[in-house]
């Protein structure tokens, strides 16, 4: 999947693995910001009572 990513951007090696980085760092912000507080609200990973 990742090497068809790589493959499919525009550009030398430079701008690839540029484009690869903002990517990357796309998808971490997009967990961190909506995707765990989601998770952590409907799964209640940290309720001590459910133990």
């Amino acid at each position: 999947m990742y090497a068809w990513i790589f493959r499919h951007l525009p550009g030398n090696l430079f701008w690839r693995v540029l484009q690869t980085l903002v990517l990357l760092a796309a998808v971490v912000a997009v967990l961190f910001l909506w995707v765990f507080p989601w998770a952590a609200d409907r799964f209640d990973v940290l309720d001590p009572s459910l133990g």
